[in-house]
């Protein structure tokens, strides 16, 4: 058995931000796993115990040196591309499950057979880049998103997030103080300005531990959707793969889509359940789907 020629790669962001496409336009390459969100709390595509041994309490789960021993022994097996074949089975046993467990399994097993490296796709890890950069070693890739863009497409979706699960996290307050910013919006009687806040927290904690960290680079989903064989390019080199012609191919092919639009704004697909979809890119830059005055609420929120 080979050993993997280059680090686990994360790529992360909040959700809607595009991370499922980033992680399989990166998947091009024919040099990576694709595990999709091992830190979601919501069954699938997250608690597979097969996938990642540990027990997710919170959405966001805050993972730093303090209480890292559960962490760091379950992420250095997912990173290392060793299913767990009996976690899983203990837990899981409908027919669906199964056939995840079929297909993880083996992409872990084949995936280390032929030196290929875990990428991991949360959104979920955004408030743990640092932890995972430093410990596990991993090349970590954020995507950032226009907040306007952004929180339309939450508003659109009728999504919202219940703040109080990265509050009743004592080491997440204690290493970014301006998490209690989240106070404010307790309760999700204004989605706009609860979007908006936690966009801003967010984008504080990527700032703060980029600018400290080595290991982790912050993307514009924007800048990508306009130029993306440029932007991928440039990604394929900061995560240590090549770029091939074909690589180069079957990432023109996926971003130049012309397949109708879903029905839904928001699919899961494949048993993976990840949103993921052949598009055509520069659709992602029409005007944010806001009214002008919430347009303006959320700029002034997030100071952009």
């Amino acid at each position: 058995m080979t050993t993997p020629a280059g680090p686990p790669v994360l790529v992360t962001g909040l959700p809607r931000s595009g991370t499922s496409w980033v992680g399989r336009m990166l998947t091009a390459s024919g040099r990576l796993v694709y595990v999709n969100e091992p830190l979601n709390p919501q069954r699938p595509p997250g608690r597979s115990p097969g996938v990642l041994d540990a027990s997710v309490t919170h959405r966001f789960q805050y993972v730093c040196p303090d209480d890292e021993t559960p962490w760091l022994t379950a992420f250095s097996r997912t990173v290392a591309l060793r299913y767990n074949w009996r976690a899983e089975i203990r837990r899981n046993h409908r027919p669906g499950d199964l056939s995840r467990m079929a297909k993880y399994g083996t992409a872990f097993t084949l995936g280390r057979l032929v030196a290929r490296r875990a990428l991991l796709d949360d959104p979920f890890a955004l408030l743990s880049t640092e932890w995972f950069a430093s410990r596990l070693g991993c090349r970590v890739v954020v995507v950032v998103r226009d907040p306007v863009s952004f929180a339309g497409s939450w508003q659109r979706l009728g999504w919202s997030v219940d703040v109080r699960e990265l509050l009743s996290q004592p080491l997440l307050v204690r290493d970014h103080p301006y998490v209690a910013e989240l106070e404010s919006v307790v309760g999700g009687q204004d989605v706009i300005a609860g979007t908006a806040t936690l966009w801003r927290v967010a984008h504080q904690v990527v700032r703060t531990v980029a600018g400290r960290t080595a290991g982790i680079s912050v993307v514009r989903y924007e800048d990508l959707c306009a130029a993306p064989l440029d932007g991928f390019r440039d990604l394929y080199a900061w995560c240590g793969l090549p770029w091939t012609d074909r690589a180069a191919r079957r990432v023109a092919a996926a971003c130049t889509s012309r397949r109708a639009p879903a029905r839904s704004a928001f699919t899961w697909t494949g048993l993976s359940r990840t949103a993921y979809r052949p598009m055509d890119s520069r659709q992602a830059l029409a005007p944010p789907s806001l009214p002008a005055e919430d347009a303006a609420r959320v700029r002034a929120l997030t100071d952009v």
